[in-house]
């Protein structure tokens, strides 16, 4: 099969051919019709996770079909179109047990701890606890953002954010994340408050639902302007960003008893922002995290995008060939292109 493959962190991957996976027996190889590319793939392309062992595939939010199952698979077979969480929960441990397979204790997840979906074909271990099938009102374009960007948003703002009509949230930072985000909250019937330095993701963000805007680029004080704009501050506040200074300003934004979700990976030096703990115990705020989502939730969600009160597909910035993938992963750290590319030519 084809495939993106790098070789060492920080080079430029190159496209070529390896052999196909087999399913193990609890699992499935998936033939990809559509991934996305994440900031995460690049933070593992620059070599900030110690998952990556090298040559390495890349990428983990994908959508495509059941190509082969392992012995011990039982609700799949074969043929089924199918997303799946980026966390592949194993099924057996307490978290898991318990319905808290986003923090399963023995996870795997395509594109970092084995070979990801860069290529014709990926492998999805215990399949029966992991895969997802698809309706077939939402493409494979739509359907590929969801395992990473969508479904954590989705998360982040229903369960972990508890929204609720009418309450204030802010999101700081217009995303693939970020932007989920904005178009859940809102279609909860909050009012969404959207935060980045980049005008055309703010005009995306106000298309999906944002009530207000503020440009952190020209506002120094983004928490002030938040705080304005909702008349005290937020209810709900998240950071998508995952850098401290976003992360200070999403829990400055909230007002008293507010709600800060950090959604954003925070590495390296950054990991242990100055939270501003005095206000979090005056005003009794909470800070919480959130880490994906299961895939037993996914069908609540889906339930929104065939009623037709989430849309996925708006998210969408550009689809792009395999071929062209390197460029893209290589530079997201400085491009500018609102919404979510996809690879959709494997």
């Amino acid at each position: 099969m084809r495939a993106l493959l790098y070789e060492r962190f920080g080079e430029p991957p190159r496209l070529t051919t390896v052999p196909d996976p087999t399913p193990p027996p609890d699992g499935a190889v998936i033939a990809v019709r559509a991934t996305g590319i994440c900031r995460s793939d690049w933070h593992a392309w620059m070599g900030h996770d110690p998952d990556i062992v090298l040559p390495h595939v890349p990428g983990h939010e994908f959508a495509g079909v059941v190509h082969a199952v392992g012995p011990r698979v039982r609700r799949f077979g074969g043929g089924e179109r199918v997303t799946t969480p980026f966390v592949s929960a194993c099924g057996a441990c307490p978290e898991c047990r318990a319905g808290d397979q986003q923090v399963c204790r023995a996870q795997t997840q395509p594109g970092f701890s084995h070979w990801g979906s860069f290529a014709g074909l990926v492998v999805v271990h215990h399949a029966d606890h992991n895969l997802v099938p698809l309706p077939d009102t939402l493409g494979d374009a739509a359907a590929a953002s969801l395992g990473c960007r969508f479904v954590t948003a989705f998360r982040a703002v229903v369960d972990q954010g508890e929204v609720r009509a009418g309450q204030w949230v802010a999101v700081h930072g217009c995303g693939g994340v970020g932007l989920s985000a904005v178009m859940i909250a809102a279609a909860a019937g909050a009012r969404v408050i959207a935060v980045d330095i980049d005008e055309g993701a703010l005009a995306l963000a106000r298309s999906l639902g944002a009530v207000a805007t503020v440009d952190a680029g020209h506002s120094p004080h983004t928490a002030e302007a938040v705080m304005e704009v909702s008349g005290g501050g937020v209810h709900l506040s998240l950071d998508a960003v995952g850098q401290p200074d976003t992360c200070v300003a999403s829990v400055e934004s909230l007002r008293r008893r507010g709600r800060h979700v950090q959604v954003g990976l925070l590495l390296g030096e950054q990991a242990r922002p100055p939270i501003p703990m005095d206000r979090v115990v005056a005003h009794e705020l909470r800070i919480l995290g959130s880490h994906g989502m299961q895939a037993h939730r996914y069908e609540e969600m889906l339930a929104l995008i065939t009623a037709g009160r989430l849309d996925p597909s708006k998210l969408l910035g550009r689809t792009i060939s395999l071929e062209g993938a390197s460029a893209a992963l290589t530079t997201m750290d400085r491009a500018s292109t609102p919404g979510v590319t996809v690879v959709t030519e494997l």
